[in-house]
């Protein structure tokens, strides 16, 4: 299993400089590790992080969009997976952040916990591609590959706790996150 803040140090040294929808816990690491006005830190409620992807991802399909869900968020709204290969962005990338918990929230187990086969879940929804990722070295191996693939791609990561990041609640909802975006996505769509 990874650390949850080496995995995503991997994906920023890959991936430095495009859209991230982060989610939750990761969102605060990815925060700290990647801080970046194309992090659309705007999802609000829990479950929703792969709808506004999807929304992202057709509304840009020059784009690659990868947004960095929770396991305890993508069982909110599992219907987002047969929603998303249906529609089929060539251009999402969907990496689950697999630690059984609502971690956020109290660090709760989730329902099934580490039990879940999310990696099922995708395939039998109808994603393009799907990896199951358990170790760092794994990832490191395989992330060029992934970030190259035509979509809509599913990835498994299988982690745990890293270094603990501030949860900085106050960014993931403010108006100025959400204006910071705007502003730096339609800069890059006018490029």
């Amino acid at each position: 299993m990874m650390k949850r803040d080496a995995a995503l140090s991997l994906l920023a040294q890959h991936y430095p400089d495009g859209i991230v929808v982060p989610v939750y816990q990761a969102a605060f690491d990815w925060m700290a590790i990647r801080p970046h006005p194309l992090n659309y830190l705007c999802t609000g409620a829990m479950g929703q992080g792969s709808s506004h992807a999807l929304g992202l991802a057709l509304g840009c399909p020059e784009e690659t969009v990868v947004v960095l869900d929770g396991d305890g968020s993508l069982l909110m709204n599992l219907g987002s997976l047969v929603t998303i290969a249906a529609t089929a962005p060539k251009n999402l990338i969907h990496m689950l952040v697999y630690n059984g918990l609502y971690e956020v929230n109290g660090r709760y187990p989730v329902p099934g916990g580490r039990d879940l086969d999310f990696a099922a879940f995708a395939k039998g929804a109808g994603y393009a591609q799907v990896f199951d990722m358990r170790e760092l070295d794994q990832f490191a191996e395989v992330l060029p590959t992934i970030l190259s693939a035509s979509g809509p791609v599913f990835v498994v990561l299988h982690v745990e706790q890293g270094e603990v990041y501030p949860k900085d609640y106050v960014a993931i909802h403010s108006a100025e996150s959400r204006g910071r975006f705007r502003q730096a996505l339609r800069a890059r769509l006018a490029g």
